[in-house]
Formats: structure tokens, C-alpha cells, sequence
């Protein structure tokens, strides 16, 4: 009513301002707008019950921890490979280091040499338990080495504290040491002692070679029995010019006591170190050769390894694209060979297309194998760990970017919150996909023919338990969504319902307004119309009134018969009066 007086009264305005047309046009606009609202709002009606699928987010966790798989498994292959030793490519792990044998170090990962069972044989030969102490002659000193943990005795003679030898350790050297007679004895002018306890030669000399040094001629000299006797272990050199306090030859030196040419005994014992040095250097080399060999061929392994899961890890990628491709032309209505090759020509194109994808999850895969060699498998766990926590991170982040969206701002709270809520269903679903399927994976291993390895894949069990789990809690968080889904349609339903109808509400007053414009507009064109009428009479009565009068004066009848058209004037007049 408000709107039908507005225009009435403005009608009556209509020879001043108002504009019919214009108003007629833009209340068309505004129909043609409300109709279209109209129309999306039944589009959006019918979409609102359709839920959306759980299935890519539990199925691309699942499949990151199927790649996950394939890389921990070659790192775990690696190992097993490896002597059941962890990846280490530093030198140290290779290269024995004189330092780190003494200190029960060993160079595990060297292939050409057990250096471990080279210590166990090298300790074996002293005291090293600290409660053990060994059996001293007369007054010697002795103590404990916490360094190279071995007990020590003070020799004399050579003015250094030397490890204790336990007996037998010279069952090794002289049983193919040449045979002397009762005066003259076959001595070793580096003693059998000084061999065992050197380190380095304990490194990176067998027993054996040890023992072939201690016996060739570069290291045997002839030495009266009782000065090989006195000798013993000690530094030939040292001894040789040892001042005796004994009672026998008190004060003489061991060279002048037992008559040795010292000159000749000295060049024969620098002869026989030089020797030696240059048998333990020439080990030491051939030890760091074959460390570094070694070291190559641990790298070839984990390399050969890391490129195995690499190539897996592309061809699961195209397996997965081609089997999509084909779940595609199973469903559609067209399964002829033309439509298969162009599904498979589709996924092999869509393969390439995603390739910065698929190389970035080869660089992943590459890294996990090389973590998995390095760490074993605790990186299993720590994988899974890592995508719990960035697929909780995912959810908080869609969640938030949902909520700040502005397409969102104008849904109700409540509907708001139940589409977060299926966003955290997913991610939680996802999750706990990861966590349930390691308990199946051990129920299964159970099973003999679930504990079958195939190779780069893992165990049968554990790609069945990542799947089962998949589908137990892809299961699950379908039904709560869906649970979810059915209360955001109904209250977006309902909310559907009264917008549709306050839309055609609106339409039902933009329509009337129209009718009454189109009233009024006709109401305004009689009323002009009836006023310009209206004055028109007025003028022709003033004009018959004042011809009338003219009429009966005299000299009209004269102008008239001059005038060629008598009804010229009253033509003229009635022109003057029409509507403009």
C-alpha cells in the first residue's frame, strides 16, 4: 500500500520530474535478479546432500606410508646386506686407527678385515681385568692403565712401563723359529714381546705375518744362549749397553760381560728396527688401501639400494595412475580397445605431467633409504611419527583456512563448526589408519604366510596391516561425516526453505509494484490527457465567444469576404491548442 501511494503521489508530479519508463526498466532488473537468486537457491538445494569423499585423504596417507615402505625396507635390506651394519662411510669406520684399537675401537665396517677379532686376539695376550693383577717377579712395579686398560709392569732395563704378558703368547713365533744349539741360540733381535705388545703391528699385521718378521732373517741373530737368556724382552740396543748390578759382572755392561762385538750388535739392530718399521708401514698401507676399497663398496651398496627404491617408487606411481585410469574405463560405458589405449596413453600423460610431484617424493624416497641404512628401523617409527604429526598439522591448517574463507562468512556457526569438524574427522581418520595398522601388522606376522618378504616391499604382513588399517578407519570416518553431512543438510535444507521463500517473496512485491506502476502510469496519461482536453475547450469557448462578437460588428462581414479562407483563423487558433 505504502509503495502504491508513493507512486500515486508521485504522479501527480508527473509533469515536473517522473519517469515511467526508467521506473518500469530498472523494477524489471531487479526481477530478472531476484529470479536468478531464485534459481541458484534450488541449484544449491540439490547439492547440499551430496557428502564429500573420505577416500583421497586416507588413501594419500596410506600411499605416503606405502613409499615410506618401499624406502625403509631397502634401508633395511642395506643392512642386512651389510653384516647387519648400519650405514657409515666415514674413515674411521673403514680405516683402523692405531689410537682407536688401543682403545677397543674397531673398523667394523671394513669387508677385508675383521679388526674386532684382531683386538680380542691382541688383549689376549695381556692382563686387563683391574682385579686380575699378574704375578711380579722380585720387586718389579706395577700398576693399572685406565687409558689402554691393561695392567703394566716397570722395566729396568728399557726405563718404560710395558704390558704385562700373560703366558703363551710366544707359542706363535717359536714354532717356526729356527732351531739354535746348547751354546748358540736363534735370537730375535726385535723380542717377541715388543712384537705382541705394538700396537700398530697388532692393527694391521695377522699373527702370522707377525710371527713370518719375527722368524726371516732380517730379525734373527746369533746370541750366546745365556745373553739370549739375560736379554729376554728388552730392547736389544738398551740392553746390549745395560750397566749389570747382579753379583755376576757387576758393574760391566751386558756387552762387555758376555763378550759382544757392540758395534757389529748395535748396526744389526738398527738393521733389524729399520726393518721392522718398513714391514708395519708397508701393512699400515695396504690396510688403509683396503679401508678405502672398503669405504666404495659400502657407498655402491647403499647407492645400488637407494636407486632400487627410487625406480620403485616411480613405478608404483604409474601403477597407481594406470590403475586409476582403468577403474575409469571400467565405469564408463564405452570398453572397446580404441577406449582402453587412449585411457592408458591418458595416464601415462598425466604421469608426466605430475613428474616435479613424483621427483619430489624420489628425493624423499632417497633420503628415507639412506636414513633407514643409517639408523635402522626406528626410522619405520619415526616416519609414521613425522606423518601423525604433519597430517595433524594439515587439518588445524584446512580448518583454519576454511573458517577464514570469505565464501564462508556468512554460513551460520553451527553449520561452520560440522564442516570443521569433517575436515578433523578426515585428518583424525587418516591418522589412525597409520597407528592400527601396525598391531595388525604383528597379528599377522603371526600367520607363516603373512611373514613372506617381497623384496623392496617389506613383509606381506606389513603392506596388509597399512591397508586394513586404511580401510577400518576410511570406514569409520565415513560414517561419522556422513553422520555429519545428514545434520549440515538438514539444517542448510531448512535454511534453504525460508530463503526460497523470502526470495519469492520478494519477487511477489517487485511484481506488484510493477502492476501498480503500470496502473498508476495509466492513471497519470488520462489525467494529462483529460486536462489537455480540458483546456482546449476552454480555448475554443473563448475563441467562439470572442468570434461571436466580432460577428455582429459591421465591418466584420467585409473581412470576411476579403479573406480568400474564412476558416483560416480558427485553423490557426486549434493548431495553437493541440498537446505539444
Amino acid at each position: 500500500m505504502a509503495t502504491e501511494n508513493a507512486i500515486r503521489k508521485s504522479s501527480e508530479l508527473y509533469d515536473k520530474a517522473i519517469d515511467f519508463d526508467e521506473l518500469e526498466r530498472r523494477l524489471e532488473e531487479d526481477l530478472d535478479s531476484q529470479l536468478l537468486d531464485l534459481d541458484f537457491l534450488i541449484e544449491d538445494r540439490e547439492k547440499i546432500n551430496n557428502p564429500e569423499s573420505l577416500g583421497d585423504t586416507v588413501m594419500n596417507v596410506i600411499w605416503e606410508q606405502f613409499l615410506n615402505q618401499i624406502a625403509v625396507t631397502a634401508g633395511e635390506d642395506f643392512i642386512q646386506e651389510n653384516r647387519g651394519l648400519t650405514l657409515d662411510l666415514r674413515n674411521k669406520a673403514h680405516i683402523q686407527d692405531v689410537n682407536d684399537f688401543e682403545g677397543q675401537q674397531y673398523a667394523e665396517h671394513n669387508v677385508y678385515v675383521d679388526y674386532k677379532k684382531r683386538g680380542e686376539e691382541y688383549r689376549a695376550n695381556f692382563y686387563t681385568d683391574p682385579n686380575e693383577k699378574p704375578p711380579a717377579r722380585l720387586k718389579q712395579e706395577q700398576r693399572y692403565n685406565e687409558k689402554t686398560m691393561t695392567w703394566e709392569t716397570y722395566d729396568e732395563i728399557d726405563g718404560t712401563w710395558i704390558k704385562s704378558l700373560r703366558k703363551g703368547y710366544r707359542e706363535p713365533y717359536d714354532q717356526a723359529r729356527p732351531k739354535g744349539n746348547k751354546t748358540i741360540n736363534k735370537d730375535h733381535q726385535i723380542s717377541e714381546g715388543t712384537i705382541v705388545r705394538d700396537p700398530e703391528a697388532g692393527a694391521y699385521m695377522a699373527t702370522e705375518e707377525k710371527a713370518a718378521f719375527a722368524n726371516s732373517d732380517d730379525n734373527l741373530n746369533d746370541l750366546d744362549s745365556a745373553a739370549n737368556q739375560s736379554k729376554s724382552d728388552h730392547d736389544g740396543e738398551k740392553w746390549l749397553k745395560h750397566i749389570r748390578t747382579g753379583s755376576k759382572g757387576k758393574g760391566q755392561t751386558n756387552g762387555e760381560y758376555f763378550g759382544i762385538d757392540e758395534e757389529a750388535y748395535i748396526e744389526k739392530d738398527r738393521k733389524s728396527k729399520e726393518a721392522w718399521k718398513k714391514e708395519k708401514e708397508k701393512k699400515k698401507d695396504e690396510n688403509i688401501a683396503l679401508g678405502k676399497q672398503s669405504q666404495k663398496e659400502e657407498a655402491f651398496r647403499i647407492t645400488g639400494k637407494a636407486l632400487q627404491a627410487v625406480i620403485m617408487q616411480f613405478l608404483a606411481e604409474l601403477v597407481k595412475t594406470v590403475i586409476s585410469k582403468l577403474v575409469a574405463w571400467i565405469k564408463s560405458g564405452q570398453k572397446n580397445l580404441e577406449s582402453f589405449i587412449s585411457q592408458i596413453k591418458a595416464a601415462i600423460t598425466s604421469f608426466v605431467s605430475d613428474m616435479k610431484k613424483h621427483v619430489l617424493n624420489a628425493r624423499d624416497t632417497l633420503v628415507t633409504t639412506i636414513a633407514a641404512s643409517i639408523f635402522g628401523p626406528m626410522i619405520r617409527t619415526i616416519k609414521k611419527a613425522f606423518t601423525l604429526i604433519k597430517q595433524g598439522v594439515k587439518s588445524i591448517k584446512e580448518a583454519i583456512d576454511y573458517i577464514k574463507n570469505p565464501q564462508n562468512s556468512n554460513k551460520p556457526a553451527g553449520v561452520l563448526m560440522l564442516e570443521v569438524g569433517k575436515i578433523v574427522i578426515a585428518g583424525a581418520s587418516a591418522a589412525g589408519s597409520i597407528i592400527v595398522s601396525e598391531p595388525i601388522e604383528k597379528g599377522l606376522m603371526a600367520i607363516p604366510v603373512f611373514a613372506i618378504e617381497i623384496p623392496l616391499l617389506g613383509s606381506l604382513a606389513s603392506i596388509l596391516g597399512m591397508f586394513i588399517g586404511g580401510l577400518v578407519f576410511g570406514i569409520i570416518g565415513a560414517l561419522a561425516i556422513n553422520l555429519i553431512d545428514k545434520a549440515i543438510a538438514k539444517k542448510q535444507l531448512s535454511d534453504n526453505s525460508k530463503m526460497q521463500i523470502a526470495k519469492r517473496n520478494d519477487i511477489i512485491r517487485t511484481q506488484d509494484t510493477a502492476i501498480v506502476l503500470q496502473q498508476e502510469k495509466l492513471y497519470a496519461t488520462k489525467k494529462h490527457v483529460s486536462t489537455a482536453i480540458s483546456t482546449r475547450n476552454k480555448k475554443a469557448g473563448a475563441f467562439i465567444k470572442g468570434l461571436m462578437t466580432d460577428v455582429t460588428q459591421d465591418d466584420f462581414y467585409e473581412e470576411l469576404q476579403a479573406n480568400e479562407d474564412p476558416l483560416k483563423e480558427i485553423n490557426f487558433f486549434l493548431s495553437q491548442t493541440q498537446e505539444p
